[in-house]
């Protein structure tokens, strides 16, 4: 460690008082870049996130007046710390929310600030600047306009042959007969439950990514649940042969949501039954996992005999928006199953299956709930 670093830590936890030294944290502890400047405006501390997001060690940047040691500009090219005078600007001001600004070289980062007095309307004493990298933010905004473009794109396809056949129909009824009217009618139909399921969907990212998902538990018989899911594949069309439930038993009694059971169930068996080969088996056992510890669990695992998924892409199947190679589908599906497993308190997990195709296994905890104690 440099002499300029050490002053940087020994000055910084003087301004910010016994209270975080008592935690024994000094200001490289800290995952967010941090600068702060004096009641001259020259700075006295500039911790090792501050380094790594700037490419500016602290040692060269204490002492210096801000706007020099941190010479940010708008993405118009103002220069920041002219139009915000923290110091000579008004003394009703706190701070500045965080925007994104550039340093030189055309690097990007939010920075917000924080005006510190000693009373209010007095002179700024010291100005604390919160320094943070923007890949977070530009994931995130990829991820949003990526959602955007899929919803669209599924919602484009079943409401532009909705529109035709309805179209059609108002402009021509009396040419088409009644098998003819029928069928388009049974078209028309599919594709708004298609639209309602998208919509479904949304909702229920919606509600996951907020930690809003409303789990409504009761009394389930997942063996039930199970048949009752492979019953409506084989009405469907799925050939019997391909589907095989095996129970270990005795199962002990499940709390779950039964309608987000069945989302669950419907979700990774129909993509067994699509994208795998072979024989679907389904398992239903008793299990006991560490994770929660020791409680007992019920483990659910469907296996299929297909091509599996690759390694590499192993961490991303619960993931928003992941096909695989497959095409079609908004890619949702698997993010809404782990979302649900894990709202109940469970844990999903992917695998090659023995008979080298995708296998996947969810636990969810059994016993009744809090208020049936």
């Amino acid at each position: 460690m440099d002499a300029g670093t050490a002053a940087s830590r020994t000055t910084s936890v003087a301004l910010f008082g016994a209270d975080l030294a008592d935690l024994g944290l000094d200001p490289d502890d800290l995952p967010d870049g941090l600068v702060v400047a004096d009641e001259t405006g020259r700075v006295v501390c500039f911790n090792a996130a501050a380094a790594r997001l700037t490419a500016l060690r602290p040692a060269d940047v204490i002492g210096l007046p801000i706007e020099h040691a941190l010479p940010l500009e708008d993405l118009e090219g103002r220069r920041w710390w002219t139009v915000t005078d923290p110091y000579r600007g008004l003394a009703i001001r706190i701070g500045q929310p965080e925007r994104n600004l550039l340093l030189p070289g055309g690097r990007e980062v939010l920075v917000s600030a924080r005006y510190v007095r000693e009373h209010p309307a007095g002179p700024v004493r010291r100005l604390v600047v919160a320094l943070r990298g923007t890949g977070s933010r530009r994931r995130t905004e990829r991820s949003h306009a990526e959602l955007i473009a899929t919803v669209a794109h599924e919602l484009r396809s079943p409401l532009t042959s909705v529109k035709g056949f309805t179209a059609t129909l108002l402009a021509k009824w009396e040419r088409f007969t009644d098998e003819q009217k029928k069928l388009m009618l049974e078209t028309v139909d599919a594709d708004a439950n298609r639209v309602t399921r998208l919509i479904a969907e949304l909702l229920d990212i919606s509600r996951i990514d907020t930690g809003r998902l409303e789990v409504r538990r009761q009394l389930v018989d997942i063996e039930a649940a199970v048949r009752h899911r492979v019953a409506a594949l084989i009405a469907a069309g799925v050939p019997a042969e391909r589907l095989r439930v095996r129970v270990t038993g005795p199962l002990p009694p499940l709390w779950a949501d039964p309608d987000k059971l069945q989302q669950v169930l419907s979700n990774l068996l129909e993509n067994a039954v699509r994208h795998g080969d072979g024989t679907v088996i389904i398992d239903v056992a008793p299990s006991s996992s560490p994770r929660e510890r020791g409680s007992a669990g019920t483990a659910v695992t469907v296996s299929d005999e297909g091509p599996g998924i690759p390694e590499e892409s192993m961490g991303r199947v619960f993931t928003r928006f992941w096909r695989g190679n497959r095409r079609g589908g908004t890619g949702l599906g698997l993010y809404i199953v782990k979302g649900i497993v894990e709202a109940h308190g469970g844990t999903i997990t992917v695998s090659r299956a023995p008979g080298g195709g995708a296998q996947f296994r969810f636990i969810l905890p059994v016993g009744a709930p809090a208020f049936m104690g």
